[in-house]
């Protein structure tokens, strides 16, 4: 059995590429993350032990939007290190003018779960949360799969 070390990256394909580099390019910093690399192709940002890359959809499925409940992608979350980090991201999201699905709240699935769920110019779901000491790995804790991202 192998452990690994994390996620390497994620690569978001999107119709608006011009408007997600945009949205991507004030959000990734706030979340500790460099653009390395902003091509006319790809837009790559690194750090926080991931990466991720936002590239344009084929022209075919140009101004097509995410629709959540179709196979594959459900949303993306990144850890946040305290519930001020949340509230300071939804600060952030207010300041940019991006959708907000749920203000920062706690959530059911894991004891202490906080977090803000929100969208991309293409309507794909984000969330940032904090969840304090092992979570659902704690001893009598459990995934709470009672949560509904809708």
């Amino acid at each position: 059995m192998i452990t690994v070390n994390g996620m390497a990256h994620v690569i978001l394909t999107v119709s608006q590429f011009d408007a997600a580099r945009t949205f991507y390019s004030k959000l990734m910093p706030a979340l500790g993350m460099e653009c390395v690399f902003d091509g006319e192709e790809m837009v790559y940002f690194v750090g926080a032990r991931t990466a991720l890359g936002i590239q344009p959809c084929a022209p075919e499925h140009a101004g097509e939007r995410f629709v959540q409940g179709r196979v594959g992608l459900h949303h993306i979350c990144w850890r946040a290190r305290s519930r001020e980090d949340v509230d300071t991201v939804e600060a952030l999201l207010n300041n940019i003018g991006a959708h907000i699905v749920t203000p920062a709240k706690k959530g059911p699935w894991a004891p202490g779960y906080y977090y803000v769920l929100f969208e991309d110019p293409d309507g794909i779901r984000l969330e940032v949360n904090f969840v304090p000491g092992q979570g659902v790995l704690a001893k009598d804790e459990g995934f709470n799969p009672g949560g509904d991202y809708r």
